[in-house]
């Protein structure tokens, strides 16, 4: 097995909710109106991180397509899907496209830009006095 090389990105991002790998971008989303079997999704137009399992043909509310699942390539738990193709015309905009679970990510802010405010009570320096 190789070394994983992992692409930071900048900003806003979603991460991987088990490791904190970085996988896409908030410019990169598509929808918010998907669902999986353990409940909401999003779909994106690209992702990162990511390793991509075996093709299956696989049944879905909108008709059957063929798909594979995606890997956080970092820590290996299973994040979402990738859309390769769809059998019905009106759902090919999806081919080629990423499903990440919302229950399976975590929406986190640059951690470079990360304030650390104390919010235990505190005596200003009149009281001192």
């Amino acid at each position: 097995m190789g070394r994983i090389f992992v692409v930071e990105l900048d900003g806003r991002s979603y991460r991987c909710k088990f490791c904190r790998t970085h996988l896409a971008l908030p410019d990169d989303l598509i929808s918010r109106a998907f669902h999986c079997r353990r409940g909401k999704a999003y779909l994106f137009n690209k992702a990162v991180n990511i390793t991509i399992g075996a093709l299956e043909q696989r049944p879905m509310l909108s008709g059957m397509h063929t798909v594979a699942d995606i890997f956080c390539c970092c820590c290996g738990q299973i994040v979402g899907w990738k859309y390769e193709s769809a059998h019905e015309k009106s759902q090919k905009y999806k081919e080629g496209k990423i499903v990440l679970e919302r229950g399976r990510i975590v929406d986190e802010i640059d951690f470079s830009t990360e304030v650390y405010i104390d919010t235990r009570p505190s005596v200003s320096d009149a009281e001192d006095a």
